[in-house]
């Protein structure tokens, strides 16, 4: 085998490992890619559940807030008009 075949060959398979090792790496990053987007959202899903959860706190308390001002309000009007 002469000398140029062989470094034709040896290329061929240095390209060719190089080649399958580039796409498994890259079908991993592409798997982590996809695992990582479904981690964020179960994460971001959860954010918003919270968030409802607080806001339906907030509307409780506001509620609460508001109905104790129209009784003090109110009590203040009863005793003026007494």
């Amino acid at each position: 085998m002469s000398r140029s075949s062989k470094a034709v060959l040896g290329l061929s398979v240095v390209l060719t490992a190089a080649t399958v090792a580039g796409v498994h790496l890259k079908q991993r990053l592409d798997r982590q890619r996809l695992h990582d987007g479904v981690i964020r959202d179960i994460e971001r899903q959860n954010r918003k559940k919270e968030n409802i959860r607080l806001l339906g706190e907030q509307i409780i308390l506001t509620e609460q807030l508001e109905a104790e001002r129209e009784d003090v309000i109110g009590k203040r009007i009863s005793k003026n008009m007494t």
